[in-house]
């Protein structure tokens, strides 16, 4: 299973991204901005999400918010 980011990019387990546009967090009042790096990133066995930590946070993101960095 390839998973792309936005650009269509192959991403892999370990791989930083930088987010492409600025994203709300459900559930708490948080906002993460663009161009926030995401390091470390793993991916999942739903398509088109990977799981990430952004601080001490824990987040399912959708690729096509991503771009390969």
């Amino acid at each position: 299973m390839d998973v792309k980011d936005s650009n269509g990019n192959v991403l892999s387990d370990g791989d930083s991204v930088t987010l492409v546009k600025d994203l709300k967090v459900k559930g708490t009042s948080t906002t993460l901005k663009r161009g926030t790096m995401v390091k470390n990133i793993r991916l999942t066995s739903k398509d088109g999400e990977v799981d990430c930590k952004i601080g001490k946070t824990q987040i399912v993101l959708k690729t096509c918010f991503l771009k390969k960095a």
